[in-house]
């Protein structure tokens, strides 16, 4: 094996080497993207494939290994073929460029490799989660009394908190979940909720169809009349388990009416969750923290910073109005009570779905001292200016028609003069070409829609125009 591939990362002379060899990547990642000329590479699925077969040619696992001149190929290679999210025309998902400070401690993080499940698998690591926790918490406006956790992602944040609130309704049931519930146990959700809430539903054996969806209104809200109606008339053979709230949908990236959606939770005797995976990053503008009145009276939230946060995957977190929500957890070989009494305990007992956790912290911190909540927040201030900026163009394009302006920062639209077909299609033409990366979604009742999802604090309303210039140009060679 080649000495300078062997080196250990954590150590003096591995961190000297570390920056040699980061230096070496980065030099030839830039290499890869000075081929490109847009956010993806201008090949076809099957194209791509075969082109990483031919660069694979020798077997991903050789029986020798190839030193670091290898791994220099491979990351130009995977430079020039992978997307390019700090593109001004890479506007398809709430996936945004990373920040360089941000990615800059995630190489510390992993150098080291810590983990948060114990105190001696990573102290000082512990100790930042929960400052940044404790930071989370005040930014929500969430009492002292509560806690939170670093997951792998608003699907597993979600998840968590529909755990906790059906223990929270067996508790008051009496009753062990395992066995069977008495009544049928209900959660409640916007139409335009993320998928994850059935999901954890079915994974948590209340069953899929124990989720029942609210209509929207006109700006795709959950619509509180309705949620009202709907648990006034719930009989003694169902238990209202939890309100799930959503501020910032996928689609639309609107919020639901937090503070009312709230007051029926308390009123039925369920928990209110706030699935704040998109719109939590709000909270750091003063422009627009107002659309999320009302998470403060959450028992949950969920916040994704690897959304608005600008942060490398993964950096989600669930927090809690109540730190009882995390129930204790023993485990001999990692925490022991005596351990516990003396100081030593980690966060194994905070997380139910993983037991090594990163050292993700280091990221956010790193991002939040050399930003701070200004700094973020005019960064979101910035990418929402994009959007009202492409939803303004879009309303007056006599080619497009406009779905959803811009609540945060996305703007959802079609292309007037195509079918369903024709939108997907142009899309897909934009690929192809790597000239621009759109979402898609597909409206009820309305069909197929392509969504511009602004998370590019330095793209400027000229690259927004180009882009919509063009979409409009795929379109007409698509329908023609």
């Amino acid at each position: 094996m080649p000495h300078e591939v062997g080196l250990l990362a954590g150590d003096p002379v591995g961190l000297a080497r570390l920056g040699m060899l980061v230096t070496e990547l980065t030099r030839a990642a830039r290499a890869g993207l000075r081929r490109r000329s847009g956010p993806l590479p201008p090949l076809t699925p099957d194209e791509l494939a075969a082109q990483v077969r031919a660069d694979l040619a020798g077997g991903v696992l050789p029986r020798d290994g190839r030193g670091t001149a290898a791994v220099v190929d491979l990351v130009r290679r995977y430079a020039a073929g992978t997307v390019d999210l700090a593109d001004p025309a890479a506007a398809a998902h709430l996936q945004p460029p990373a920040l360089t400070v941000a990615v800059s401690a995630e190489a510390v993080a992993a150098a080291f490799n810590a983990s948060v499940d114990t105190w001696d698998s990573g102290p000082y690591a512990v100790e930042l989660e929960r400052h940044v926790v404790r930071a989370l918490l005040d930014l929500v406006g969430l009492p002292a009394t509560g806690d939170g956790v670093f997951t792998s992602g608003g699907t597993a944040s979600n998840l968590h908190a529909l755990l906790i609130a059906r223990d929270a309704a067996a508790r008051r049931l009496g009753v062990d979940p395992a066995r069977g519930w008495p009544a049928r146990p209900v959660v409640y959700c916007s139409a335009a909720a993320h998928f994850s809430t059935a999901r954890a539903c079915a994974v948590l054996g209340l069953g899929a169809d124990a989720v029942r969806t609210v209509p929207v209104d006109g700006e795709y809200r959950m619509r509180v009349e309705v949620l009202a109606r709907e648990l006034a008339a719930l009989g003694d053979d169902a238990v209202p388990v939890a309100v799930v709230a959503t501020a910032g949908t996928t689609d639309y990236g609107s919020v639901d009416p937090l503070r009312e959606c709230g007051i029926l939770a308390r009123r039925y005797g369920a928990r209110l969750h706030v699935d704040a995976a998109y719109g939590g990053g709000a909270l750091f503008s003063d422009r627009l923290r107002h659309l999320l009145s009302g998470v403060d009276g959450a028992d949950t939230v969920t916040l994704d910073l690897h959304k608005v946060g600008w942060q490398p995957a993964a950096a989600s977190v669930l927090l809690s109005r109540d730190a009882a929500d995390f129930a204790p957890h023993r485990v001999d070989y990692l925490n022991p009570a005596d351990d516990g009494a003396a100081g030593y305990d980690g966060l194994l007992d905070r997380s139910v779905l993983a037991t090594t956790r990163r050292a993700d912290a280091l990221k956010v911190a790193a991002t939040f001292l050399a930003y701070g909540r200004d700094g973020l927040g005019g960064m979101l201030d910035a990418c929402h200016d994009l959007a009202r900026h492409a939803e303004r163009r879009i309303a007056a394009h006599p080619r497009f028609d406009l779905a959803a302006g811009a609540t945060l920062t996305t703007v959802v639209f079609r292309y007037r003069d195509g079918t369903d077909g024709v939108n997907g299609a142009l899309r897909r033409r934009l690929m192809r070409s790597g000239t621009a990366l759109l979402g898609r979604t597909a409206v009820p009742e309305r069909g197929v829609h392509l969504k511009l999802t602004m998370l590019n604090p330095a793209a400027r309303p000229e690259d927004v125009d180009e882009l919509l210039a063009a979409v409009a140009a795929a379109g007409a060679e698509v329908a023609a």
